[in-house]
């Protein structure tokens, strides 16, 4: 008799159990293990220099969007200068860290998985230990690393792009008093929500990099064990930057006294 009658569930908990002894293997191994530095250098390439036109684009065009509905909406009442502050704060502290991250999630978070998986199915990764290579510290350690430093980069790009977007629309399309408009995303956009977004890619960054190393290096044998791999990890990968961001965010703004 097993524990639980639903078997999905059970799956599900063991599968989350052995993601956290990766999680747990990885960081140990990341402060004891000595880091390939060109390894690392072309995932920090992969990562970041090779996804800034999709992160970049995210970024401008959320930032448009959101100035236009803010405005729409602060106009009825007379806050046409508000405006830029809400899209500042917004992309600061959360639509910039989360949107950066899906973005990322679906381009690496997907590569890794197909190219671990395809390392697995083809053996390769059975070579390494027949080496007396870890592939944690090979395999999992430069992408973890290259994913936690590049993504808060990538971040801060789309932040920035966002803010100076949506100040774009607000002053040329719309004809909201630039000076004011900029008086108050100064005043109101505090150095609290741009610690808070980073912190957040930070540790998206993190999830991202475990749950694609995870989902390749478990995958199913043959090619539909590979894509299906790919899958799982965008997914997974999305679902637990949106459920982590929730937490998150109540615990950052505890402590750094905004509630």
């Amino acid at each position: 008799m097993t524990l639980f009658p639903n078997r999905f569930v059970e799956e599900w908990i063991e599968g989350l159990g052995r993601l956290v002894l990766l999680a747990k293997e990885a960081v140990a191994s990341l402060l004891t293990f000595k880091i390939a530095w060109r390894d690392l250098i072309y995932q920090i390439y992969f990562v970041g220099v090779k996804s800034q036109s999709v992160v970049l684009t995210t970024g401008a065009f959320t930032g448009m969007v959101l100035a236009t509905q803010t405005y729409l909406q602060f106009h009825k009442v007379k806050m046409d200068t508000a405006t830029l502050a809400v899209v500042s704060v917004g992309m600061c502290s959360e639509l910039g860290p989360v949107l950066t991250s899906l973005m990322v999630a679906g381009r690496v978070g997907a590569a890794i998985a197909a190219e671990l998986g395809t390392m697995r199915v083809t053996e390769q990764i059975d070579a390494l230990r027949t080496l007396a290579t870890h592939p944690v510290d090979y395999l999992v350690v430069p992408r973890l690393l290259a994913l936690i430093i590049a993504l808060p980069v990538l971040t801060l790009e789309a932040v920035t792009l966002g803010i100076g977007a949506g100040h774009a629309v607000s002053t040329y399309l719309l004809g909201i008093d630039p000076v004011w408009s900029w008086y108050h995303m100064q005043h109101y956009t505090t150095t609290d929500d741009l610690i808070m977004g980073l912190t957040k890619a930070f540790i998206f960054g993190g999830i991202i990099a475990i749950v694609g190393c995870y989902k390749g290096l478990g995958c199913g044998e043959g090619a539909e064990g590979v894509g299906r791999a790919t899958t799982e990890a965008v997914v997974y990968a999305s679902i637990g930057i949106l459920i982590t961001n929730f937490f998150l965010t109540l615990a950052l703004a505890r402590l750094l006294n905004v509630l």
